[in-house]
């Protein structure tokens, strides 16, 4: 965004902070900070200073005017006071993550209102960023007055503001950037805001915005950049009239109820970098979209979320094939097959088609085995009822980092091809995969993620998974970086995927037989989960060797003896289940495993302690009839009795004796 406001950036970074403030500027700052509830220490060096040129977060021009006043991220809390208005050479007011609400002056405007009176005055301002606050109420509809010809971005994007899209708009002849996303606006698209036609940043994401994208009103922003309007109620199909926006490079429809067939129309959008339909009701054969015809497109597919290819309006379809990087068609209605074109996508390194209806995985791993570059598929939720293909033939993915074929309920065995993928990180749950663990899962030395729960796996597990090197030893150092592209707040971040916890989840299988006592060896592992098994025999003590344990479920096993007292050495445990075994004697009363509730203990009834309500020790002594309890309890209640009459008499006797002996 920084290139729509280039000219109002170089006249701020010309501003001389040598020349003084005047006296009336520096009386409504101050008087701005008055108002405040909470200001997070700005106060100090604000009073201590006379000239507020040199405040933190005041830049003044050459002549001593305020021209910019940005306060991000200072927890400020309060309202914004009407004295800024009288900084008539303000260019830029960012007030962005703080904690501003309503509660001003009913005199100024209703309750909760972003003051119109800070720009109808300023009359040079460019940039309002209130994002990230806490503003409520309606957005207020002067901010476009007739004047206002150099105001060219507002952002009030995470806020609380409702009704609908401020009117007039069109008035704000410079306006280039609006973004009022993840508020709670209503309604429909007004049509004047279709007559800002310098608008280049279009932002409205996550409202209850709904009714139809109107393509003829949608054609009159020539300039649009980027259109954001995912997270709405908006139906029907794309209009053919999107292929309009030739400067277009995002569109984000994501979370709509969007139907119809991919839409080709935006192959002549040549400068589109990103395409985000997921998560609407798109349906099709893919392979037979026209999205997919060379002749017709330069974009592919539903939820395109980058694609980083030339400018150039002459480059042939498979060369700009060639420069997609990620994918995302996950979520709709897809059906069928991927296109033999996908293979061509030499630079993709991130697919994600799951929770669709695809079919035929091994023709799928066939087709993508092909992508060299790949490092992320995520592919689950499809195949229905398919068997895991065991062909041997299927190779590649030597840069496969992260594998998610869950949800299928494909049967089989683990494939040998997996062993192949050396750099493999994450892994294959929820399906219907039988037999043992393969012994060759150790030499996948980068694996640090293992889920292998709900499936029907059996047999014992395996010392192999014991001898796992990123879960062993420390590598972190010498392990590469693995940067996983995932969407949020509508632009593109990296997330280390390696900063993720260590996992090994075996859950809801058919194991049977002990727990290796090598689990001593995973060190680094911090969520361990064997729960829903047939394991049994004690509970290995040395579990109290993986001191980096967050997550340990050993529970509906046959699991008997005690709970080992190394236990307590895990100092980071914030879960603990060993419910539904046969184990017996005391709970530790101390340490990290007293801290837990009840139910981690429940259907384990030879267990004993506070945490069970049931105190231990009565279980050891000598066993006792219930009819010679019955008696002892009688003849003390009897000893108790006389004792009591006796004492009774007595004490009557003394006082009836001393009235007539005294």
């Amino acid at each position: 965004m920084a290139f729509f406001v280039l000219p109002l950036v170089l006249l701020l970074s010309m501003a001389s902070p040598a020349t003084s403030c005047n006296k009336q500027e520096k009386t409504s700052l101050l008087q701005f900070l008055a108002e405040l509830s909470h200001e997070d220490g700005v106060t100090v060096p604000w009073r201590d200073s006379m000239d507020c040129c040199e405040w933190e977060g005041v830049t003044c021009n050459a002549s001593g005017a305020v021209i910019e006043v940005s306060l991000t991220s200072r927890s400020l809390e309060g309202t914004i006071s009407p004295s800024l208005g009288k900084l008539t050479g303000l260019l830029c007011l960012n007030l962005s993550y703080n904690s501003l609400s309503g509660g001003l002056p009913s005199e100024l405007m209703s309750s909760g209102e972003f003051p119109s009176t800070v720009w109808e005055n300023t009359r040079n301002l460019g940039v309002i960023n209130a994002s990230n606050n806490s503003f409520q109420e309606w957005i207020p509809s002067s901010f476009c007055i007739s004047s206002s010809s150099f105001f060219e971005v507002l952002d009030l994007s995470y806020n609380q503001f409702s009704g609908s899209t401020p009117p007039g708009i069109d008035n704000c002849s410079a306006l280039r950037v609006l973004k009022a996303g993840h508020n709670n606006l209503s309604g429909s698209l007004p049509d004047e805001l279709f007559n800002a036609t310098s608008l280049q940043y279009l932002s409205f994401p996550d409202n209850s915005l709904h009714g139809l994208l109107d393509g003829a009103h949608l054609m009159k922003l020539k300039n649009l950049v980027n259109l954001d309007l995912g997270g709405s109620t908006l139906n029907d199909k794309i209009p053919n009239s999107i292929g309009q926006l030739k400067r277009l490079e995002e569109l984000h429809l994501d979370n709509n109820n969007m139907t119809g067939e991919l839409l080709s129309a935006l192959s002549n959008c040549t400068y589109i970098i990103t395409i985000d339909l997921k998560n609407n009701n798109f349906s099709g054969e893919l392979q037979k979209s026209e999205l997919f015809q060379p002749a017709q497109s330069k974009s592919i597919g539903s939820s395109i979320q980058q694609l980083n290819w030339h400018n150039s309006r002459n480059h042939l379809f498979m060369q700009l094939l060639a420069y997609l990087i990620a994918l995302w068609l996950s979520g709709n209605n897809l059906h069928g097959q991927l296109s033999l074109r996908i293979s061509n996508l030499k630079s993709l390194i991130f697919l994600s088609i799951g929770d669709n209806k695809f079919t035929n995985i091994t023709n799928i791993l066939h087709i993508l085995k092909n992508c060299k570059s790949l490092t992320t598929l995520f592919i689950g939720a499809n195949f229905k009822g398919e068997a895991m293909p065991e062909d041997e033939m299927i190779d590649g993915f030597q840069n496969l980092r992260a594998l998610s074929i869950s949800e299928c309920s494909l049967s089989g065995k683990i494939p040998l091809w997996l062993s192949k993928l050396k750099t493999l990180e994450m892994f294959l749950q929820r399906n219907q995969l039988s037999g043992p663990i393969p012994a060759w899962i150790k030499n996948l030395t980068s694996l640090f993620h293992l889920d292998l729960s709900y499936n029907n796996l059996a047999g014992e597990i395996p010392i192999a998974l014991m001898e796992m090197p990123m879960l062993t030893t420390d590598l972190t150092a010498n392990h590469s970086v693995f940067e996983l592209l995932v969407y949020l707040g509508h632009s593109f971040q990296y997330q280390i995927i390696s900063t993720s916890p260590k996992t090994l989840d075996l859950s809801h299988n058919n194991f049977t037989g002990a727990i290796p006592q090598e689990i001593g060896q995973l060190k680094l592992l911090a969520k361990l989960n064997f729960s829903f098994n047939s394991l049994s025999r004690e509970i290995p003590k040395q579990l109290g060797n993986l001191t980096n344990l967050q997550v340990l479920d050993l529970s509906s096993n046959h699991l008997t003896g005690a709970i080992p007292l190394a236990q307590n050495n895990l100092h980071f445990l914030s879960k603990f289940n060993v419910s539904h075994n046969d184990l017996e004697g005391p709970i530790p009363s101390v340490g990290q495993v007293s801290t837990f509730p009840s139910s981690s203990f429940d259907g384990d009834p030879k267990l004993c302690g506070i945490m069970v309500a049931k105190l231990c020790g009565l279980a050891e002594a000598p066993p006792v009839s219930v009819p010679s309890t019955e008696k002892m309890i009688k003849r003390v209640s009897f000893v108790i009795a006389f004792g009591a009459l006796f004492g009774v008499g007595v004490l009557y006797d003394r006082i009836v004796l001393s009235r007539y002996f005294g």
